[in-house]
């Protein structure tokens, strides 16, 4: 009987045991955890600032340490390459763009005002001289870097389409593109707008303002089209 009634006891005992080092524990991989976020924030930082200053998507290791004053050790206990940590820097990118785009077609009246947003903000990544700078390097890398990473490109562009397509649904819902596809038709503007824009950031050339309104006009006329008997 003595044995038994301690027991129940000791299990307590035990328990309450555990919950104390549980909670070290998550304090300690809490601790780690925002240690680990800020070096990474750091090393994108400096990943970032080095393209942008250079234009080019291949910085060295040794100068994005030297923008986010860190070393090797810490580089290479976050990223395995230098491409795996460019991909987060085009992540980061991605998430500002996706944001910027959908911005712009918040405030559009209608879901064909917001997809004609969708396509003046892309078309403005090339139409300002210090955004086609930022922007030029993870255009023209974005086949290598998919070809590398080919679901985290893939997630990064489906942040970039997500508004278009609830823009298209909406569209198609109203009546005012009643042809729409809106997952197959997102899609092909992506590659459109991203080839359009690959093509103008490769040449070096900033469009003028009636080649901008006549690729607006060129999709959503396809866009308007109307149902086939």
């Amino acid at each position: 009987m003595e044995n038994n009634d301690l027991e129940p006891a000791a299990a307590e005992s035990s328990s309450a045991d555990d919950s104390v080092v549980g909670l070290a524990v998550d304090r300690s991989i809490g601790r780690r955890r925002a240690n680990a976020q800020a070096e990474i924030e750091r090393l994108v930082g400096a990943a970032l600032a080095v393209i942008r200053r250079t234009g080019r998507l291949e910085p060295t290791v040794s100068d994005i340490l030297a923008e986010a004053g860190l070393s090797n050790q810490a580089f290479y206990r976050h990223f395995r390459s230098k491409h795996e940590l460019l991909v987060a820097v085009l992540d980061q990118g991605i998430r500002g763009l996706a944001t910027y785009l959908s911005g712009r077609m918040a405030a559009a009246e209608s879901p064909g005002a917001a997809i004609r947003e969708w396509i003046r903000g892309l078309a403005a990544q090339a139409g300002d001289p210090g955004g086609a700078q930022a922007t030029r390097p993870f255009v023209l890398a974005r086949a290598k870097l998919a070809e590398a990473f080919p679901s985290e490109v893939a997630r990064s562009a489906a942040q970039i389409t997500a508004p278009l397509r609830a823009s298209l649904e909406q569209a198609r819902h109203d009546g005012e593109m009643p042809a729409v596809d809106p997952v197959r038709d997102a899609e092909m503007l992506y590659l459109l707008m991203m080839g359009w824009l690959e093509a103008r950031l490769l040449d070096g050339r900033i469009p003028e303002q009636v080649e901008v309104i006549r690729l607006e006009a060129f999709i959503l006329a396809g866009l308007s089209r109307r149902l086939e008997s």
